[in-house]
């Protein structure tokens, strides 16, 4: 008795191939969205933590020095700040946007040039709120 071997070819058919690459492309086009909108989040993140970290050191710069920093790279100067941090948005360190201090009540104005520090972009946040306006 003798053994014949069949061989035959298995392939993918055309129809199959269709079908895999149109889950594929559905996959796909769920997935980037989600994507997208992950990153606008974490820039939002980065923004939230800058505005906080230069904030406090405008404030730690006032409360040591009766007055507030004439530029952000004071703050640099005075090691209140490593670097200028790049806006996340605007992918610039020269872009923020500075506030000076208002007059209080009794009208004295406090020396200084930089009470607040706000984002220089013109987009608009996840929360309806543009970057400018954090």
């Amino acid at each position: 008795m003798t053994l014949k071997f069949v061989t035959s070819r298995k392939a993918f058919t055309l129809i199959e191939l269709l079908i895999v690459m149109s889950i594929i492309g559905i996959l796909a086009a769920i997935a980037v969205p989600s994507y997208k909108q992950s990153q606008i989040k974490a820039r939002e993140a980065v923004l939230r933590e800058d505005l906080y970290q230069m904030r406090r050191a405008i404030d730690a710069y006032f409360a040591d020095h009766a007055k507030y920093p004439a530029s952000l790279q004071d703050l640099v100067g005075s090691r209140y700040l490593r670097d200028i941090p790049r806006d996340p948005f605007t992918e610039s360190a020269q872009t923020w946007e500075t506030e000076p201090p208002q007059p209080t009540v009794d009208g004295m104005l406090a020396e200084g040039e930089v009470f607040d520090v706000h984002s220089g972009s013109d987009l608009v946040g996840l929360n309806g709120v543009p970057y400018k306006d954090w």
